[in-house]
């Protein structure tokens, strides 16, 4: 039977207005989405039991194997730290260190600006949060300091990764160095979800980025800003 007279069988059997076929066609479903009354007791124990071999299995990996791995990659990792969900990508030519109890989602790229003749750095401090699919582009140099926080889906563009100019960026050249700038986030820094920060940018200790804005300019200690690009909106206290 080939597969478009299964097609059309199926449709048939859907629009047919027999009981017995709707009946037929009602316990398919249910065995097919596996409706069944089961006990719910039973499952619990069976899902504690899941959960506990799972997160068995995590912890061995993420301390026996991408942690490991990820060390062996930077030149200083301090003491205590948490990778979770995986291992950071890391390319370019990168010079990292790292301060004691750093938590980073293994869903991190931290790339170096490969174009350049010397070798870039990301500084990060103690107690810096980096979070879920991250990107940290190191031009020359990026400087994290101490309890910064980064949410998910942030980026650092240290770099752009490709010329201004389109027929030098057709022909595959890389960006120039006047595209290129350090960036600074000073100490209790908070990037929320979705914050962008250009090359050239420091961010004063203290402040707080709201989600999704793009940091296009320095911003002074103790504030809040927003939008696109981050104006500063209040003082905090």
């Amino acid at each position: 039977m080939s597969k478009s007279m299964i097609e059309r069988t199926k449709q048939r059997l859907k629009l047919s207005n027999s009981p017995v076929v709707k009946q037929c066609l009602y316990y398919l479903k249910i065995w097919r989405c596996g409706d069944f009354p089961l006990p719910r007791l039973p499952y619990q124990a069976v899902f504690a039991i899941h959960q506990l071999v799972n997160q068995t299995l995590a912890y061995f990996v993420r301390v026996f194997y991408w942690t490991p791995l990820f060390k062996s990659q930077i030149g200083r990792c301090g003491q205590q730290l948490y990778l979770y969900g995986g291992l950071p990508y890391m390319a370019g030519p990168l010079e990292v260190t790292l301060g004691d109890k750093c938590r980073i989602s293994g869903q991190t790229t931290i790339t170096g600006r490969s174009s350049h003749h010397t070798i870039a750095s990301l500084t990060v401090g103690n107690n810096v949060d980096i979070g879920w699919m991250t990107t940290i582009a190191v031009g020359d140099h990026i400087v994290i300091g101490n309890n910064v926080r980064i949410a998910g889906r942030a980026f650092l563009a240290g770099y752009p990764g490709h010329p201004l100019d389109a027929k030098t960026r057709a022909k595959g050249w890389p960006e120039t160095d006047e595209q290129v700038g350090n960036i600074v986030l000073e100490d209790d820094v908070w990037l929320a979800t979705g914050v962008s920060v250009m090359a050239g940018v420091t961010i004063g200790k203290g402040s707080i980025i709201a989600a999704s804005s793009v940091v296009t300019k320095d911003i002074p200690a103790g504030v809040l800003a927003a939008g696109i690009p981050a104006k500063v909106v209040k003082e905090l206290n």
